[in-house]
Formats: C-alpha cells, structure tokens, sequence
C-alpha cells in the first residue's frame, strides 16, 4: 500500500510529464500517458493502479511482471516485461529517479511536532533565523547562530557559539556543540556533536586528559544517523566533507577529515585522526585504526579491520583487511583446507 498519510502527507497528485522531468526519464506508455495523474509511490508488490513503483533490481522482475502499479521507474532492457497498460518511466539509473520523485510527493517525511507548552530557551545573545521553528524544551545558547527555514526538535541543546546554516533538520535529543554547521544538514534522533574527542596521555599515576581544543565542521548536504557520535578534534578539527551520509550508531573520533560524498554505514568506528578521502564507502561495523590514510574511491566490505593505509580506488575486504579478491581467494583455501580435514 502507499505510504500511510497519517505520518507522511503526500503532495499531489502529480502527473507524468512532470514526474518525467523530475527523473529525467523517457515516457513510455499508451497514448494520453503524459496526462496520466499519480497520487502516491508504493513498493512492487503493494501498489495499485494510482501508484508509482520501482523496479532496480533483477531479483524483483517477478513481482514487477505481476505489479498493479500503473507507472514504473525502470531500465530500458525490462520494458518489455511491462504488465500491459502501465506507463513506465525510462532510465538507466531507476532508483535515483525513485528518490528525486518521492522526495517530491513527500517533501514534508520527517516528524517535527514542536509543541508550545514547553517554550525553549533561547540566549537572548543567540540569532534565531526567519521561518526557522525551534521545538519544546530545547536549549539555545550564548552566541549561536541558527538561519532561516531550520526545524530544531525537542530536547535539543546547541551549545554556545555554535554555528548552524540554512534549511537545517536536527532531530529531538540531540546536542550540538564546538561545531560549525554548513546549510541543508539533516541530524537525526540523539546525534553528538562535539563531545571531547577520547585524548589522554599515560602518566605513572593514570591517564591524563588531553584538553580537546578542536571543533566539528559540517559541510552542506551531510545527513547524519541517529545515535552516531562526532568527537570534537583534538587541535586540528574534525571535518566531515559535503553531501557525506553517515548511518546511525557511528562513531567517528577527533581530527578525523572525511571526504565529499562518502558513504558510512552503521556501527563503523573511525579512530582518531584517519583522513579518509571523496567518494569512499564503508560497510556497516567496519573498524578503521587511528592516524590511517584512506584515498579517493575507497570501498571497505562490512566487518572488515584496516590497520594499514588504502590506495585510492581500491575494493578491500577481512580483518586485517585486504586487496577483496585476495581476501576471498584466502577463505576459498582456508574453507578447502577444513574440508580436507572433515574427512
């Protein structure tokens, strides 16, 4: 079934020709097909005749030879797989197409319900901007600047002298703090920003705090996953590069910079001071030693343990990580080697 409108409005309905040019996408279809009026996205196997699915994957050309949906975003080659009468929208690149298309059915797919029974605090030193809302209970403080067209949820605080730009989304529970933010920035539920970096130096007596004197600098375009954390950099700052995705549960430490256009999955660990270049994607748990040089391109596999410094362009993969298809020519042997043993 479409998306439930109780918790994501939907904008519309929209027609094809318009959705075409939101996609980039060839109109292929019965005549009329341009004028055709959609009211909703849906998966394969859950939509029907005023839906628009998807099809990016050939597990799924099954479901989409049997779809009720009466427009579809699909590569040229599964055309001729349509169920007869849908409409489909052509590309070679259907699920970017899906997101630019629901995103524009659901502008509004985050909850932000600011209640007024709990006013903020806001520092009356602190720049609030122009349509930005700011939720209950959330803390303000000295110095910050915050731009226009923001949504602040509940429970947040944003510490003194905290920089936030335009069309920002911060989720409730979250703190922020010792950060520059640039614009569009999306901080989901329970995100750190800012907290002292994991900095001690051995003394006889015990550990020593190292006083962490860094910041976090946000780039425009980052979205960041619930419950990941970003240490604040030792001196140097912790720098998390434009259009970066970062799920939820990672833990990235001080100093670290990471590049443009990066992809982390969750529960990745990025230890101190690694400098990971544009472009790289790391698999969920994948654990990165400190001071590591990561190049542009980089692609780790989940679960992997990179101890070493990785060339750019590389795939890699195990712990200690390596070269993949070294990483699997050695589990093909040790697998061949057990089964020599069984006998």
């Amino acid at each position: 079934m479409p998306p439930d409108p109780r918790f994501f409005p939907v904008e519309g309905p929209l027609s094809v020709e318009r959705l075409a040019g939101i996609a980039d996408a060839e109109i292929v279809g019965p005549e009329g097909a341009a004028e055709r009026l959609f009211s909703a996205v849906a998966a394969l196997d859950e939509a029907d005749a005023n839906s628009v699915s998807f099809l990016d994957n050939k597990a799924y050309v099954e479901q989409y030879r049997q779809t009720e949906a009466g427009c579809c975003i699909v590569a040229s080659k599964f055309v001729a797989d349509a169920p007869g009468g849908m409409i489909c929208l052509v590309t070679e690149t259907p699920y970017l197409a899906y997101a630019r298309i629901a995103e524009v059915f659901y502008p509004g797919s985050e909850d932000f319900y600011c209640p007024t029974g709990s006013d903020p605090v806001v520092h009356p030193s602190a720049s609030v901007g122009t349509g930005t809302i700011v939720g209950a209970g959330t803390v303000v403080g000295p110095d910050v600047e915050i731009g226009t067209d923001c949504r602040i949820g509940p429970n947040v605080y944003i510490g003194s002298g905290v920089r936030i730009g335009d069309h920002c989304t911060i989720g409730p529970q979250v703190s922020v703090r010792f950060a520059i933010i640039g614009d569009h920035v999306s901080l989901f539920a329970g995100v750190r920003i800012g907290e002292p970096g994991f900095g001690f130096a051995v003394s006889p007596v015990g550990a020593v705090t190292v006083p962490q004197l860094g910041r976090v600098l946000i780039e425009d375009y980052v979205e960041v996953g619930a419950n990941t954390t970003i240490d604040r950099g030792a001196g140097p700052d912790t720098v998390i590069g434009a259009g970066t995705r970062i799920d939820n549960l990672v833990q990235i430490g001080h100093n670290v910079r990471i590049g443009k256009g990066c992809i982390i999955v969750a529960q990745t660990g990025i230890a101190g001071s690694c400098v990971i270049g544009n472009g790289v994607q790391l698999g969920g748990q994948v654990g990165l030693a400190g001071h590591l040089n990561i190049g542009d391109g980089v692609r780790i596999a989940a679960q992997s343990g990179v101890h070493r410094d990785v060339e750019a362009g590389l795939t890699i993969g195990g712990s200690p990580a390596l070269p993949i298809r070294e990483y699997f020519r050695r589990l093909t042997i040790v697998a061949r080697l057990a089964g020599e043993k069984g006998r």
